[in-house]
């Protein structure tokens, strides 16, 4: 920000139109970029977007312009918007000028960064492909995601999205001695509240931090959120040398915000509306989302397809930069199998022999096979029953649906409503268990003793009780009175 010695350079508001605000100064003209104070108290912010001329400026507010009036004085803070770093931020809500929002007093002891920043230089950056663990058994195994890499999470409302970022904060934090930071672009209120109180009563509260630019707020402030958040975790990167796990929902948000801005700024729109920089844009938040050698950042975001259509210029242009992508099915949420991922539409990148080794790629393929072969037998079975199929056919059906079963799993951010001990699977039990129920280890064993369990040797202890119950003695019939 300006330095207190030198005079403060003061301009006037000339014109308002909406979040559009043009300034004039008559001695030295803003940078792009640069935050401008103005209103009551200087509350109203304002980013320049645009020089017009030699004196006028035209700018985005990222706060309401409620009572803004032509004439009125406008101060250069000399610099851009800043995001607040330091350990001080964990376990805090911020908005995106860095003020705390969760009642609680302002951190102390904190450094001021600018929110505008380049990627990391291809010098810097690890070219080794290691992988993410998480500790779910579904994505483990198949769609590996990438340390310091990008994945989709694709879902709506209601599928379990919520609580498999929830338990993928708590693995890391857990597990890996990370940070975790959650960024939310245009949420509702009541969805950043019920996320606070969540992550507060699952107990991952105290390594990570959140930061919202809410959907109530200017398209300016939900704008520049995204790149608030990526601030502070490439602090923990670069200067504490910590793995950092960011969470964005939503991305498609942060698209929308910026085609607002676009529109706002009278540009000329291109196809179905999107801003003509949309790729621009967006690869200069994503670039930033990098593995160095210092750490890494891993990034896991939700993405809103914009009526399922996947071709639409948004969704494109997210896909191009991600590295896994996870399809939540709202019909496996409505059957119980959590985490409700659709294994067979999900994908990554990662899931190549030469990353994940051999056993691993011929499993995870195998799995596919097997899981496909089912889909295409749903509907004979629907129509005529499973003693229609023949021998084969009825082997496969059931090491699908016990696979199926066996890649549920209990979580440890659901522990306090389903009464279930969460449970941490490595990589290596999973591999385990899919390739003992594939050799028909388990065909014995009913589905139920495979269902939300942890490694497969857990399958054990309810398939001995069930063997173990005697059958029970048929009632016989109640008299009928006469």
């Amino acid at each position: 920000m300006r330095n207190q010695s030198t005079p403060p350079n003061l301009g006037a508001v000339i014109s308002v139109r909406g979040s559009v605000v043009d300034a004039r100064f008559e001695q030295l003209l803003p940078p792009i970029n640069s935050m401008l104070r103005t209103g009551a108290d200087g509350k109203i912010l304002i980013e320049v977007q645009a020089q017009l001329d030699a004196r006028r400026v035209r700018g985005i507010a990222l706060t309401p312009t409620q009572g803004l009036a032509r004439g009125m004085p406008v101060e250069d803070t000399g610099g851009p918007l800043k995001a607040p770093v330091g350990k001080a931020i964990i376990s805090r809500m911020f908005d995106v000028f860095g003020r705390a929002i969760d009642r609680l007093p302002e951190p102390a002891g904190l450094k001021w960064r600018t929110v505008h920043r380049d990627p990391p230089p291809l010098s810097e950056r690890s070219t080794k492909s290691e992988i993410f663990e998480t500790g779910i058994k579904a994505i483990d195994l198949l769609v590996p995601l990438e340390r310091g890499g990008k994945a989709g999470l694709f879902g709506g409302a209601g599928v379990g999205k919520t609580v498999l970022l929830t338990e993928m904060i708590h693995n890391m934090i857990g597990h890996q001695k990370g940070v975790s930071i959650f960024c939310g672009i245009g949420e509702r209120c009541r969805e950043g509240e019920e996320l606070y109180r969540d992550m507060k009563d699952a107990g991952v509260l105290e390594n990570m931090v959140m930061v919202f630019g809410q959907m109530n707020e200017p398209p300016g402030s939900r704008f520049r959120v995204g790149s608030a958040a990526l601030t502070m975790a490439e602090y923990f990167r670069d200067e504490e040398h910590r793995d950092v796990l960011l969470l964005i929902d939503n991305i498609f948000r942060f698209i929308q915000a910026g085609m607002e801005v676009s529109g706002l700024m009278g540009q000329m729109p291109s196809r179905l509306g999107y801003q003509p920089t949309l790729s621009t844009e967006l690869s200069g938040l994503e670039e930033r989302i990098a593995n160095t050698r210092a750490g890494a950042i891993t990034s896991i975001q939700a993405v809103y397809v914009p009526a399922d259509d996947l071709t639409d210029p948004a969704a494109v242009h997210v896909f191009s930069h991600l590295s896994a992508s996870i399809v939540l099915s709202r019909k496996r949420a409505g059957e119980g199998l959590y985490p409700a991922i659709d294994l067979l539409q999900s994908s990554s990148k990662m899931a190549t022999p030469g990353i994940v080794g051999e056993r691993h790629y011929n499993l995870a393929q195998e799995i596919r096979r097997t899981l496909a072969q089912y889909e295409d037998l749903k509907d004979i079975i629907a129509m005529l029953g499973l003693e229609q199929l023949s021998p084969e056919d009825r082997k496969a059906v059931a090491r699908a649906r016990r696979l199926e079963r066996f890649l549920t799993q209990p979580f440890f951010a659901t522990e306090q409503f389903s009464g279930i001990k969460g449970k941490l699977v490595s990589l290596k039990d999973s591999i385990d268990g899919c390739e003992r129920i594939l050799k028909d280890e388990f065909k014995d064993y009913p589905e139920s003793a495979l269902y939300m369990i942890g490694a497969i040797g857990e399958a054990k202890k309810p398939a001995a009780q069930a063997q173990a119950k005697p059958d029970p003695k048929p009632e016989p019939p109640a008299a009928h009175e006469p």
